[in-house]
Formats: C-alpha cells, structure tokens, sequence
C-alpha cells in the first residue's frame, strides 16, 4: 500500500508540474506575441509620415472640418485645418470658411504620434446675420494648444488638444445699420478643443 500511495503521489507531483510548464510556456507565448505587437505597432507609428483626419463632433455645431498632417522630422510636423460652418449663436448665424496652419513640436520626438505643444494661425471669413442685420466678418488670431495624438499599427489616428486662442476681426455691413453680436470665441479669447480622428500613411 505505501508503495502504491508513492506511486500516486510521484503521479500527482508529475502532473503538476506539467501543467505548470505549459502554463510557463503559455506565458511565454503570450509575452511574446504581445511584444511582436507592441513592436510592430511602434514601427507603424514610426513609418507613418502623414494623417488626414476629420472632427466628428464638430458636425453638432454644424461644422465641417479636415486635417492634414505632415511629419517634417522626428520631433516636429506641420498641419493644415480647414472648415466650413453654418453656426447660429443666439440670434447670430455665421456663414463661413476658417482656416487653421500650426506646427506640432513633439516632445517624445516620435511624431506623429505622442504628446505635443502646437502654437498656430488661424483666418475666419464669415457672412454674419441676424434678424435685421447682416455683413462681412473676417479676422486673424492665434493661439497655442496641448494636445496627444495616437497613431495605431493599423494605421487608425486619434488626437485630443485643447488650449487658449485669441481673434481679431473687422466687421463690414452689407445691410442694416447695427453690427451683430460677435461672440462664442470668435471674437475676442476663446479655447481651442477637439477630438479628431482619421488614418495615417
């Protein structure tokens, strides 16, 4: 009886240990294909040079908007921003075209992808109406924000900034003789801030 019990005992041990060697190796291949991941997403970012992406909750302003992004080295990139909007601000609507240039300084110097600090431009012209009045608005201004951009093995690209900026502008009336109440950040300090997505290539 004893020698059975060791027999069994040797069994169980035995069996333990195999399986704690596929769960070892399990682990092992697990690791592993993690890092080919983990790798092969880092080069992707690293060979994407350009990204054009679109701010989908700009459509509840209604507002479209584009990006294009260009990497000029690995710790910088230039983009231009365009958009088109049909906003009505209380009784003010602006019918218009604004246009947005700024550079990208990467800190990790990893661009596109990473946390970066964007000073940049920006040009408005809009037709401006309310009820009685309407007119020309165009104006420059500027302003600076921080934003994280990530660019995905599969090309995906997903950027959050936000940060100050500041409008100057010149308003010409057409018809009426009162100027419509400029506002909303358009006029004067506003904040810049957006989520937008897109792919890189």
């Amino acid at each position: 009886m004893g020698f059975l019990f060791v027999i069994t005992d040797l069994k169980f041990t035995f069996a333990a240990q195999t399986n704690k060697i596929k769960q070892i190796r399990f682990m092992k291949k697990f690791l592993l294909c993690a890092l080919t991941a983990f790798t092969f997403c880092s080069v992707k970012a690293q060979e994407v040079k350009n990204t054009i992406k679109i701010n989908p909750l700009s459509a509840l302003l209604r507002t479209g908007s584009v990006f294009y992004e260009r990497k000029v080295d690995d710790g910088m990139s230039v983009q231009l921003g365009v958009a088109y909007t049909g906003i009505k601000l209380d009784d003010t609507k602006f019918t218009g075209l604004a246009v947005t240039p700024e550079v990208r300084f990467y800190l990790k110097k990893h661009a596109p992808a990473g946390l970066y600090a964007a000073p940049f431009l920006r040009y408005q012209n809009y037709t401006v109406s309310d009820d009685a009045d309407e007119g020309k608005y165009t104006s420059f201004g500027g302003g600076a924000v921080m934003g994280y951009q990530w660019v995905f093995g599969s090309g995906f690209a997903l950027d959050l900034f936000f940060g100050p900026s500041y409008n100057n502008g010149n308003y010409k009336a057409s018809s009426g003789s009162d100027e419509p109440e400029i506002k909303g950040g358009i006029e004067g300090f506003g904040l810049r801030t957006g989520v937008t997505i897109g792919f890189g290539f």
